[in-house]
């Protein structure tokens, strides 16, 4: 039986791993322990769907593999939580991008009331352990890529539950988890709770109580509130959508809900590689730079690839909504190359550069 990652994961949260967060973000215990517990679904979530594509999935092993040999406790036991939030912050944009990683920091600052610069230590302090029990299952099991990805998305729902619904407010806000989704897992739980109400109405019935109208009122009531629940997700995020999706130069907005293909946002992977594509692209410079670069890159430009296949599933206006945040994004980018170009970094990054715009431009006309 598969093991429940979000149990896992909580279990690291250790009284003296907790109490050197608090320190470490001047925080008490209490408040430490309720943002790290709502850290660590927010984080699977955003892994969840970073492997809805082969090249996300394949990033993910081949990090968890590398990270097999070390072990996150015992550096925030030796090294302390600043060591291990370097890290830790490395790992998250290296695999997500550093604008998502940003936008789920000031989601979880806010919800934990640290700001900013609080839900980015704090995602970075998390964010190996949760890597470091995902690299364990991994390694117990023997799974490849195919299999995490699948480990990842079996749990989806329970993951998305697990999220407290004033952070899943912020989060689905801003673009990074699908909040159809996730009321679809609220709805589940609501349903379950009407289904042991309707129980415990009828063992009162059947023992002979007076109160049964009272009940009956009851179930009516949450039952309507359940139906509710079901509608309201999607009307508030086309309400959201039409807020924010304003596309500016450099910035992918977020996208509608007709942009989500086989349980993947395409915009939160669209964010993802060009989050990647600007964090690298700058610091090509010369050969050596280039060389350091080139393969992250190459794993954006993979991720671009995935997107294009689910492309094809979306609607006309889904494809016209997708086209849009490329054209939106591809002038920063492009500008980016041709500032490498004139580099002596320019001929051995050459034929990166021109598969990167060869992609922008096939995503720019799907």
């Amino acid at each position: 039986m598969a093991v429940n990652l979000i149990s896992a994961a909580q279990q690291l949260l250790t009284p003296e791993v907790i109490a050197q967060i608090a320190s470490f973000l001047g925080m008490d215990r209490g408040a430490a322990q309720k943002a790290a517990t709502a850290a660590i679904p927010t984080i699977l979530a955003s892994l969840s769907d970073l492997v809805g594509t082969p090249a996300g999935a394949n990033q993910l092993s081949k990090l968890l593999s590398q990270q097999q040999g070390s072990n996150p406790m015992d550096m925030l036991r030796d090294a302390g939580a600043p060591d291990l939030a370097q890290l830790g912050s490395s790992m998250l944009s290296g695999l997500l991008g550093g604008r998502t990683t940003d936008t789920m920091a000031q989601a979880i600052g806010k919800f934990a009331g640290t700001g900013d610069g609080g839900g980015k230590s704090l995602l970075a302090l998390v964010g190996p352990l949760v890597l470091g029990m995902l690299s364990k299952q991994q390694r117990d099991a023997g799974m490849d890529a195919n299999g995490l990805a699948s480990l990842l998305r079996s749990q989806k729902d329970q993951i998305m539950a697990a999220i407290p619904s004033g952070l899943s407010d912020q989060l689905g806000a801003a673009g990074l988890i699908d909040k159809a989704r996730s009321g679809m897992a609220t709805a589940a739980a609501t349903g379950s709770r009407i289904a042991g109400a309707t129980g415990a109405s009828q063992a009162a019935i059947a023992a002979g109580r007076t109160q049964w109208p009272y009940w009956l009122a009851a179930l009516v009531i949450v039952a309507g509130l359940s139906i509710y629940a079901l509608q309201r997700p999607a009307e508030q995020t086309v309400a959201q959508n039409t807020n924010v999706t304003r596309p500016s130069a450099g910035t992918v907005g977020m996208a509608p809900a007709d942009l989500t293909v086989d349980g993947v946002n395409l915009a939160n992977q669209v964010n993802s590689s060009l989050g990647t594509l600007k964090a690298q692209l700058p610091t090509i410079t010369d050969q050596a730079s280039a060389q350091a670069a080139l393969p992250k890159i190459n794993d954006a430009i993979s991720q671009l690839d995935g997107i294009t296949a689910r492309a094809a599933k979306l609607s006309p206006e889904g494809r016209r909504a997708l086209a849009k945040l490329i054209v939106a994004a591809a002038p920063a980018i492009n500008e980016m190359c041709d500032k490498i170009s004139a580099t002596p970094a320019g001929t051995i990054a050459k034929p990166v550069i021109d598969n990167l715009r060869a992609k922008l431009d096939e995503l720019a006309k799907v």
